[in-house]
């Protein structure tokens, strides 16, 4: 929601004024955000969002946002919303109650607390004897960061480029990885710009680099049936890309 273009506040606003016609899951910025709010400057370098920080309605607006979900799961029109990534252990309800762990935290007295433990690159592959913070922080990886990860779902962080650019060959995008619990689920995630808009693998990647210059794409969910995708042009121009 925040911090990729020049008017974060403006954009958190108009989210709140739609409330419950606007869906919105927790990515990477959202989270640094509220790491900011809390004292957490370790990755201070963001300075685009020291217009919430500093705004009249500060306090709303970070209660807002943390108080988002980090996944949205439609039973009725059969789809998942998640800002990034899922490791292949991992089946939708699984996932569902792992990000309600994090959203418990996030939303009571263990804020403060995770907002400066929050960052970290390990653990870096699932375990359901994970505990503590390295339990929340792998879990938020996931859902916040994770684009590449090998067989065993083991996380490759740093690694931000498209799909044909890692120089281990053992990785693989998260989507693609064979025998992924969330295979047979409709799965609609952004993040990761370097991929654009992809459709496969029952997955909807929607992040298609309209902050570089290219364009803004969403999708026209339909129960049981293929997402419509509609791009916009930086001129707002609506261009459908696949008829009915």
């Amino acid at each position: 929601m925040v911090n990729r273009g020049p008017h974060s506040l403006k954009v958190v606003r108009y989210l709140m004024a739609l409330g419950s016609r606007a869906i919105c899951v927790l990515g990477n910025h959202d989270l640094h955000l509220l790491a900011l709010s809390e004292g957490n400057i370790k990755h201070n370098r963001d300075t685009g969002l020291y217009d919430i920080l500093n705004a009249p309605d500060r306090d709303e607006l970070l209660h807002w946002i943390r108080h988002r979900p980090l996944m949205h799961h439609s039973e009725k029109r059969g789809y998942s919303l998640i800002h990034a990534g899922l490791p292949p252990q991992w089946d939708i309800p699984t996932a569902l109650s792992l990000a309600h762990e994090v959203e418990a935290v996030l939303q009571g007295d263990g804020y403060h607390a995770f907002c400066h433990d929050m960052y970290g690159d390990k653990p870096d592959i699932w375990s359901e004897g994970l505990h503590g913070m390295g339990r929340l922080r792998f879990i938020v990886n996931c859902f916040t960061r994770m684009r590449f990860c090998d067989r065993e779902g083991r996380l490759a962080l740093r690694e931000k480029g498209p799909p044909t650019s890692p120089y281990n060959t053992d990785l693989l995008p998260w989507y693609k990885i064979p025998g992924r619990a969330s295979a047979d689920d409709r799965i609609l995630f952004g993040h990761w710009s370097t991929l654009g808009y992809y459709n496969n693998h029952n997955v909807w990647a929607l992040d298609s680099g309209c902050l570089w210059g290219n364009k803004l794409t969403a999708v026209k969910v339909r129960k049981r049936k293929k997402p419509i995708p509609i791009h916009q042009n930086c001129n707002g121009a609506l261009q459908p890309s696949v008829r009915r």
